[in-house]
């Protein structure tokens, strides 16, 4: 732990950011509610946008989900034609998930309506502010990267 920062600060600053997180998982669901999916099947998607075609195994990890529960996932986002199963080219053994359009349009929109939510949220940062705020939650993002990487947690 780094000196520098106070116990006290530390204390507040987890509590402030757990707050947030709830908030923010809150608003998530609330618009949710307009969509055909889940909160897991909402950070699905998300993270087979962001990584590319996933195996299920692939997916299971990136969203500590159990690999039986994942198949479920996919199942449900397959019937509801969001994401479609694809045989790997170089190994045909391999299946990778991969997202269809509608699953992207969805993704697309409900991103969008939580970037609006954030961006009323801010109206009353300056410049400034708010980019220190990005600045700094950036920085924090990538220092808790690496501490996971660097403690194999």
């Amino acid at each position: 732990m780094n000196n520098d920062v106070s116990n006290k600060s530390i204390v507040e600053l987890e509590k402030t950011l757990r707050y947030i997180a709830g908030i923010i998982k809150r608003r998530g669901r609330q618009i949710l509610h307009n969509y055909p999916i889940t909160s897991p099947q909402f950070i699905a998607l998300q993270l087979l946008i962001d990584g590319g075609d996933l195996t299920i195994g692939e997916l299971s990890e990136k969203n500590g989900l159990a690999f039986s529960t994942t198949t479920d996932l996919v199942d449900r986002l397959e019937k509801n034609k969001l994401v479609e199963r694809i045989r790997d080219t170089n190994d045909r053994r391999v299946v990778r998930i991969h997202v269809l359009d509608k699953g992207k349009r969805i993704i697309k929109e409900v991103i969008k309506k939580r970037q609006d939510y954030l961006g009323d949220v801010l109206t009353n940062f300056s410049k400034e502010q708010s980019e220190t705020l990005n600045e700094l939650l950036h920085l924090l993002h990538m220092e808790m990267n690496s501490h996971r990487d660097n403690k194999n947690e």
